[in-house]
């Protein structure tokens, strides 16, 4: 076997498990001989294991001296990797290895993502594992799979004989941070038929672009303007008209930076209807998205037109559909609890569609809020549709885990780590469904742009994290 190119580096022990895995292929949806090495680890040192037909493992080991009759510890990362290369880059991620290097206190992958998302919490696991001088209670490694792809292994995972109900999930990007929340999600459909006949008049185009546009989850909050709902009120400004076609947002889980609508107006009123447009353009103040911009053509044209008494419903119907933050939570003041948002905004051929993604790290409140989409389908004679559901976990007031990693960071690093939920999906709120009760906290060590070629994986952060976990092990 050639030699380690993280040979030097400590700790050895985690270091080693993280290049063994490297030389694996181990894409989304290709983890096969990954979980055939996690197999073969715990079966050459005589450890119980599980794998099954999706390819996750667990492995368990029993209480090192002193610890038999503490509580069991879950330690939880998944197999797969985001495999990306760099334009002009050859690498067939279904049998090279990754090509390792050491730039200063950084690792890398030359030409190609690194895989540190989540394969420094194999090898973090795996060392722990490995070490029998390490104190540490009963010890339960869930190594699951297609984790990037919808959280698949997790989803399928038997969960029946797993005991513990403390977790620590190493699967977080930022030192010092401790991940005590994630919201639950879902897809929702919302589909009129509204029929539209041949008409004509001016038939004019109106766009709205120059917005900032965001990830629906983790910028739900940061005061960013959503196109499709801007374009309803916008429509609801310009008069009588009848509408055309609608085309807003191009996925569901992001905030749209632009929509467009084409409407028919009567001749007479085409002046006024672009009068009204821009005297609404200029009353919008929305500061973080300053470069809203208004664009208007107008023709002469015969088209298929919903009538305007369906037009006006349609438009009432944008207007009152809620979007947006919808509930902070009330332990974590300035952290999101409950938003959805309207991300794709669609009338064609007389179907007006609009999908929503919905975010909860309270289940109660994303049914709520599913709820009153689907009242709202039954007031406007629209088609509810729904998919997509992934549960939330839900920040716990009283967590043992958590109150003993805030005081072993504390002790360790001389200052509070940042308490946090964040407003996306995580496996720990999979887990935490099939496991009752479980008390979790996800953390990880430094790493940049991940999912990216340029992705890379701090060494100096990873001897603390590993120290730091060390050091909670032994209190738990």
């Amino acid at each position: 076997m050639e030699p380690y190119v993280l040979g030097a580096l400590e700790p050895k022990a985690v270091f080693r498990f993280f290049e063994e895995l490297s030389r694996l292929p181990h894409e989304s949806g290709n983890t096969a001989a990954a979980s055939a090495w996690a197999e073969s680890f715990a079966r050459e040192r005589g450890l119980k294991y599980r794998r099954d037909q999706m390819g996750n493992v667990i492995i368990w080991k029993g209480a090192s001296p002193g610890y038999e009759d503490h509580p069991a510890v879950m330690i939880q990362g998944h197999l797969d990797m985001v495999c990306v290369k760099e334009t002009g880059v050859e690498h067939d991620f279904t049998g090279e290895p990754l090509d390792l290097f050491v730039d200063g206190g950084w690792i890398g992958a030359r030409g190609t993502s690194l895989g540190g998302d989540d394969g420094i919490a194999v090898a973090m696991a795996m060392a722990i594992l490995d070490d029998d001088a390490i104190p540490h209670p009963p010890i339960e490694a869930v190594f699951t799979v297609d984790e990037e792809v919808g959280l698949l292994g997790a989803a399928g995972l038997d969960a029946s004989d797993l005991t513990s109900r403390l977790l620590i999930n190493l699967d977080s990007e930022a030192e010092g941070v401790l991940t005590v929340g994630c919201a639950g999600g879902a897809r929702c459909d919302l589909t009129a038929r509204l029929p539209a006949e041949e008409a004509s008049g001016t038939l004019c185009g109106i766009a709205l672009t120059g917005l900032t546009g965001g990830h629906s989850g983790v910028m739900i909050n940061a005061g960013l303007a959503n196109a499709n709902k801007l374009l309803g009120d916008l429509l609801s400004h310009i008069g009588p008209c009848r509408l055309v076609s609608l085309y807003g947002g191009e996925q569901d889980n992001a905030i749209p930076n632009s929509a467009r609508a084409q409407v028919l107006v009567d001749p007479g009123q085409k002046d006024a209807a672009k009068a009204a447009a821009e005297a609404w353009l200029a009353a919008q103040s929305c500061p973080k998205d300053p470069h809203l911009t208004l664009s208007w053509t107008a023709g002469q044209g015969t088209v298929r037109a919903l009538s305007q008494a369906d037009t006006e419903k349609a438009i009432r119907f944008i207007q009152e559909v809620p979007n947006g933050v919808q509930a902070m939570n009330p332990d974590l003041p300035d952290q999101v609890q409950t938003s959805l948002n309207l991300g794709r905004l669609r009338l064609d051929k007389g179907a007006l569609a609009l999908t929503f993604s919905l975010r909860s790290s309270v289940g109660e409140e994303k049914e709520r809020l599913a709820a009153k989409l689907q009242s709202l389908c039954a007031k406007y004679g629209a088609e509810f549709g729904r998919r997509g559901d992934y549960p939330g976990w839900a920040y716990r007031r009283d967590s043992r885990l958590r109150d003993t990693m805030v005081r072993v960071f504390r002790e360790q690093y001389g200052k509070d780590p940042v308490v946090e939920t964040i407003h996306a999906g995580l496996e720990c709120g999979l887990l935490a469904e099939k496991l009752p009760g479980l008390d979790a906290v996800s953390m990880g060590p430094d790493m940049e742009e991940i999912h990216s070629a340029r992705e890379r994986l701090s060494i100096p952060s990873v001897r603390r994290t590993w120290d730091y976990v060390l050091a909670v092990l032994a209190e738990l």
